[in-house]
């Protein structure tokens, strides 16, 4: 009775870990975006990614070419990857190779939905985050962008230059999802800003900051000029005062020249 006692708590007590495990699983792959979308959304999401995007990504998403040819494979990169690509206009991509840059999506908000569905499916990956910006502290993402984002997108998120080429894109256009959306996917050259390196609740205050201190400023100043910093602002004081003292004297010349006929 003894032994059988012990092998009926162990039982228990393997049943109770491997439903644990089990849950552990499903609350984590839900947390990563692959929780279960409608058949009908992920089949139409794969008709349209067969036409527009296997010719680069593969049939299969897995990704195709070498080299400075070479497309990532699309297994894995979640959502919120597929999402922010297809809405900032960045896929398809024109030319291979090139830095993908912002343009006017290639289509509309149900396509998207339904392809970003499908490459959701092929595997875990981030899911598109819920950014409310109305009660983040704007304050508290300027000091995080100013500390982690600036040296790249500029302080005024203008964007900047950055090696082989590449550059950091303009901030001005982003909605605050995009925002997050490519802190947690890191896309082109961005590096990846996980939960580990920014909560939830940071990375919305960033993008309260960028969506709102950035792209409406309060510029009590004057004329921003862009807010890319004293090089123009010379120039363009420089070339106003040239103008003023050529009409000056052109002004004077005139006058003179009057007055001796």
């Amino acid at each position: 009775m003894r032994v059988r006692r012990r092998w009926v708590t162990a039982t228990g007590i393997g049943a109770c870990v491997a439903v644990a495990a089990l849950g552990f699983i499903a609350s984590y792959a839900a947390g990563q975006g692959t929780e279960e979308a409608d058949p009908e959304l992920i089949e139409k999401g794969r008709q349209l990614y067969q036409v527009g995007c296997s010719t680069c990504h593969g049939e299969n998403a897995e990704g195709t070419g070498e080299g400075d040819d070479a497309v990532p494979s699309l297994v894995g990169v979640g959502a919120a990857a597929a999402d922010f690509q297809l809405r900032t206009g960045r896929m398809p991509l024109a030319v291979i190779g090139k830095q993908a840059v912002r343009k006017p999506p290639a289509y509309g908000n149900d396509e998207i939905e339904a392809l970003v569905a499908y490459v959701a499916s092929l595997g875990p990956g981030p899911a598109i985050p819920v950014v409310e910006v109305a009660s983040a502290d704007a304050v508290n993402g300027g000091d995080l962008f100013r500390a982690n984002c600036a040296a790249c997108h500029n302080a005024a998120g203008v964007g900047g230059a950055l090696s082989y080429g590449h550059h950091a894109p303009p901030l001005l256009q982003a909605t605050p999802t995009e925002v997050v959306e490519a802190m947690r996917t890191g896309p082109g050259q961005m590096p990846v800003f996980g939960p580990d390196t920014f909560t939830d609740d940071e990375a919305t205050d960033i993008a309260a900051y960028v969506t709102g201190n950035l792209q409406h400023p309060d510029n009590r100043g004057g004329l921003a000029l862009g807010s890319t910093g004293p090089v123009p602002e010379g120039f363009v004081a420089w070339t106003v005062g040239f103008v003023v003292i050529g009409a000056a004297v052109f002004w004077v010349v005139r006058g003179r020249r009057r007055a001796a006929t």
